[in-house]
């Protein structure tokens, strides 16, 4: 590993890995810069079907690098804002794999994922507001969509901590593991997405992200115009013959 962030394909996934342990994962430009590669990796190869995001040492990331702002730098992407994915994820599903602290800005990565795999040791939180500061990459506004309202409003205004046994008890993580299993529960969760038709997964993923800004009156249609490539594909052809034939559909992705 030679820089801030590596890469590795397993089944199908892109595993990425943030690799600052000794700035417990904090986001310089030079990371930010890394991740919104593997993003543009994962939305741009057709064999790669979903993505997972972690952090090396036991953390997941601890937010924005101080040091480098400080500095003048600005950790923030064109087209994938800060971290490089929390204004443009990638299109194909991402889970995020928690093991430790997920704060301020680690906790907007995880936020800005589909899914959340986190240790029974895991720790999340925007704590801005304690330092005179608003939660501005996406924190907020997710976080509503993550979990009740009212929930969303205690952790944003106190900014205090929360265990993932509480983020799991209100639907905010999918699964919880014992400490160090996060990321194998989340490569598994990924595999089961990855074995899956590549085109029905990613309208699937698009629909889930966009139908709850659809007015009610339109939905349908907006939906029919995601939906219906994937019926006409071949992989849709492949699915119900394999299915017929009682054996493992070959995908394309066409």
């Amino acid at each position: 590993m030679s820089g801030p962030v590596s890469t590795r394909v397993e089944s199908g996934v892109l595993v990425v890995t943030i690799e600052r342990p000794e700035a417990r994962n904090a986001i310089n430009t030079v990371t930010a810069e890394a991740i919104g590669a593997a993003m543009d990796r994962l939305d741009s190869e057709t064999a790669l079907v979903a993505g997972v995001i972690t952090g090396a040492g036991g953390t997941f990331c601890a937010g924005m690098d101080l040091k480098a702002f400080l500095a003048g730098e600005r950790p923030s992407i064109p087209g994938r804002g800060f971290a490089g994915v929390v204004e443009g994820p990638p299109e194909k599903p991402l889970i995020a794999a928690v093991e430790g602290y997920a704060l301020a800005g680690g906790f907007e990565i995880a936020l800005a994922c589909d899914m959340v795999v986190a240790a029974e040791n895991a720790r999340f939180g925007l704590p801005e507001v304690k330092r005179g500061l608003v939660a501005a990459g996406g924190g907020l506004m997710r976080l509503l969509q993550k979990v009740p309202p009212g929930i969303a409003q205690e952790w944003a205004l106190t900014g205090d901590l929360v265990d993932a046994r509480r983020a799991y008890e209100v639907g905010l993580v999918n699964r919880l593991t014992p400490p160090g299993e996060a990321l194998p529960a989340a490569l598994e969760l990924a595999a089961t997405i990855a074995a899956n038709g590549p085109l029905a997964v990613r309208a699937t993923t698009r629909i889930l992200r966009e139908a709850p800004e659809w007015p009610a009156a339109q939905m349908f249609d907006l939906q029919r115009q995601i939906s219906e490539p994937v019926r006409a594909s071949e992989d849709a052809r492949e699915g119900a013959t394999a299915f017929k034939e009682k054996r493992a559909p070959q995908w394309r992705g066409v």
